[in-house]
């Protein structure tokens, strides 16, 4: 099955009645793991950013602009992260996180973040990340590939993305 921009379902997309949650078009599923917590029996902060990483993996991995080989292909460096901590997680708790791009710079591209109960959309907490498109073999920042912002903008629906 493939949405009407072609790319295949393979992460649940969900509409829930506060706004603010129809806006990301795609969520990946997380199993919270006994090493995810702290004694005192919720998700450690650090693991949250760690959530944030599995899932803006699967989303570039989703639409196609890393095959997941190559650390050094992966087009992109991590350069700052923003969490906003609402609710703890629970090892009980069924978690999933949704991601998209809010802006594509010259160099660099914005995503946003929603860490939620699976069945609820009760949030835990909400998050950026700033990326810069870098070459890992010559240690340089360089500019967003056009593909990328071709690919991105398609999956994501809008030309507000600049």
């Amino acid at each position: 099955m493939s949405t009407n921009t072609g790319f295949p379902v393979i992460c649940k997309i969900h509409f829930m009645y506060n706004g603010h949650m129809s806006t990301f078009r795609f969520f990946h599923p997380i199993t919270v793991r006994y090493g995810d917590l702290d004694p005192q029996g919720h998700v450690n902060n650090a693991g949250f950013i760690t959530y944030l990483e599995h899932a803006r993996v699967s989303y570039i991995r989703q639409l196609g602009l890393w095959d997941g080989k190559s650390f050094l292909e992966i087009g992109f460096i991590l350069a700052r992260v923003e969490m906003d901590y609402k609710k703890p997680i629970l090892m009980t708790d069924d978690v999933e996180v949704g991601v998209k791009v809010s802006r594509l710079g010259n160099k660099s591209l914005d995503m946003e973040y929603l860490i939620r109960e699976t069945n609820t959309g009760e949030i835990f907490a909400e998050g950026k990340t700033v990326q810069v498109a870098y070459d890992y073999e010559t240690g340089k920042t360089i500019i967003l590939p056009e593909h990328w912002r071709e690919v991105i903008k398609s999956f994501e629906g809008s030309e507000d993305n600049q």
